[in-house]
This record gives C-alpha cells, sequence and structure tokens, in this order.
C-alpha cells in the first residue's frame, strides 16, 4: 500500500473535504483525488461516496481510515524514535567490562548516567578474554579489555590508558626506603597472582620468560583484594596496577614500582570495527571527556 496516498485519504476524511486537505498538505486538489482515486484502485474498492458537499466513507473506507490512522501514528513515532536515536537520547547499549577494570570506569557511569538518562545502559562482567570473543561474535557491541588483545580475533582495540605495574608485600619485605624493584629480583621472591585467564598474569609470565626465569607462585586468585591480604598475611608478594594501590591507604605493606623492564597494565576499548551505534559512540565521546582519550571509528 502506498503510504503517500494512504496519508491524503486519511486528512481528506479528518477535514471532509479535498480541498481543506490539498490546504492542509500543501498541493493541488487534483493531487488529492488523485491519490485517493489510486488507493481505491488499489484496494478494488470505494471508500468515498460524495453527500453533496459532504464526503461519506463506505464500510471499507471506514475500516480504511481507522487503520490508516494508526499506521501514520506508527510511522510518525518511528520517525521520532529513530532521530532520537540518531541524536544519542534513546537507544540501549551493553558495555563489556571485566571485574578489575570495573572500578576505573565509576566516574565515567556517572557522567554518562546524567548526559544520557535514557539510553537503557547496562554492564555485562567477565574476563577480557571473554568480551573479545563476544564483541568477535557479534554477541557484544564494545567492552574494555587488558592488552595485548588476541590478535586471531577480527575486533578493533584502542589503548585508553597505561598504568606502571607495582609490587606489594608484608610490611618489612622490601629494604626501606625503596621506591623501586628491578624484574629479575621477584625471581627469588614467591608470587601471588591473578588466575591465568587475567590479561595481566599472561603477560607478566611473559615478562617473567623474557627475563629468563620462572617464578615461584603461592597461590591464585580471581580477586584482587584478596591478594592484598594474602600479600600482607606475608603469603607472597602481589603484583597489581597502580590504580589499586591508590586504594591502599591505611594498609600496613610495602609498595615499590617494578622497573627494569617497567611493566604496564595497558587497558583498552574493544568493538568489531565495522559499525558502532549511536549509543555506543556516546560511550565512547563520554570516554573521552572524563579519561581524555580520543577514539577513532
Amino acid at each position: 500500500m502506498d503510504i503517500r496516498s494512504l496519508r491524503y485519504f486519511v486528512e481528506t476524511v479528518r477535514l471532509n473535504s479535498f480541498t481543506q486537505a490539498a490546504e492542509a498538505l500543501n498541493v493541488t486538489q487534483s493531487t488529492i483525488s488523485k491519490m485517493v482515486r489510486q488507493l481505491e484502485d488499489e484496494l478494488d474498492a470505494r471508500l468515498l461516496v460524495r453527500d453533496g458537499r459532504k464526503l461519506a466513507l463506505t464500510d471499507t473506507g471506514r475500516i480504511v481510515f481507522e487503520r490508516g490512522e494508526q499506521m501514520l501514528a506508527t510511522l510518525r513515532l518511528l520517525t521520532l524514535e529513530v532521530r532520537d536515536t540518531q541524536q544519542t537520547r534513546r537507544g540501549s547499549l551493553t558495555v563489556g567490562i571485566p571485574p578489575m577494570i570495573n572500578l576505573l570506569f565509576t566516574p565515567v557511569l556517572k557522567v554518562f548516567r546524567e548526559r544520557h538518562p535514557d539510553i537503557d545502559l547496562s554492564l555485562r562482567e567477565d574476563t577480557g578474554q571473554a568480551i573479545e570473543r563476544q564483541i568477535a561474535a557479534g554477541e557484544l557491541e564494545i567492552g574494555m579489555t587488558v592488552l595485548p588483545a588476541d590478535p586471531a580475533l577480527d575486533v578493533v582495540a584502542v589503548q585508553i590508558a597505561s598504568y606502571p605495574i607495582w609490587a606489594l608485600a608484608a610490611e618489612g619485605t622490601f629494604q626501606q626506603g625503596r621506591s623501586t624493584l628491578e624484574l629479575k629480583a621477584l625471581g627469588a621472591l614467591p608470587l601471588v597472582l591473578l588466575k591465568d585467564d587475567f590479561a595481566l598474569t599472561r603477560s607478566l609470565r611473559a615478562a617473567f620468560r623474557a627475563a629468563g626465569f620462572e617464578p615461584s607462585v603461592a597461590a591464585q586468585s580471581g580477586q584482587w583484594d584478596w591478594l592484598v591480604a594474602m600479600a600482607s598475611a606475608g603469603l607472597g608478594v602481589a603484583l597489581l596496577p597502580e590504580p589499586f594501590i591508590h586504594r591502599l591507604a591505611g594498609e600496613r605493606l610495602d609498595a615499590v614500582r617494578i622497573v627494569a623492564p617497567e611493566l604496564a597494565w595497558q587497558v583498552a576499548h574493544v568493538w568489531n570495527g565495522r559499525y558502532l551505534s549511536h549509543a555506543a559512540r556516546a560511550w565512547l565521546a563520554v570516554c573521552q571527556s572524563v579519561l581524555g582519550t580520543s577514539f577513532d571509528g
């Protein structure tokens, strides 16, 4: 069914006049008449009957008018919703965030909620590896991971931030006044690490191999605060990114930055590189304003 013909018919019935409908739609009266006849031909049914200067609906015409009003109202609503989505006033977005990274994004979430209250935002917590796989499979639009991302997956990763790695241990473990520790010194110390499905642990193990030693791992956990507790109890040295060190005010721990080489925890956004919804672009814009990072794509 031709939507324009339907619109002209509905407006004619609503105003009960070909002339007034033509004025309202800014077309000629002959155009209105032609479009109404075209609709009747398409439906193979009479819709209007002239009764002097008035117009009367046939039974079929009444059905077409009622349903036509509903269809046109739905189309108007669709247009408004599309426009709102394009202007990022509405929409929905699910962001994949690994458990360790979520602590860094509280300010971003706050600003996003303030700027885009009508975008339905939800967070999906999973490991960076799992988030990368979900994005590559099209199950998730955008998320965060820790570099390096899996090169075998068809995803785009853009670094958001980079933080040095620190070693935490029970008070007195390191020489008093020391602020840094060479990586090779960890070869003589027991370590408590995050589980192997964390990118941080994978990159640390690669760094250990490059430095020529295999670490003595006393324990592994999926919770960074448990690593801190184990380090505080003297079970081993915990290796964590700098932001987590700043959250340990009041803890009785030695903290030194790893150097020679300096190791980095690199947080990145990851998406499929083909399309980003307006809601996802709004998310990236907020990240840029809060974190000071620019994104392409």
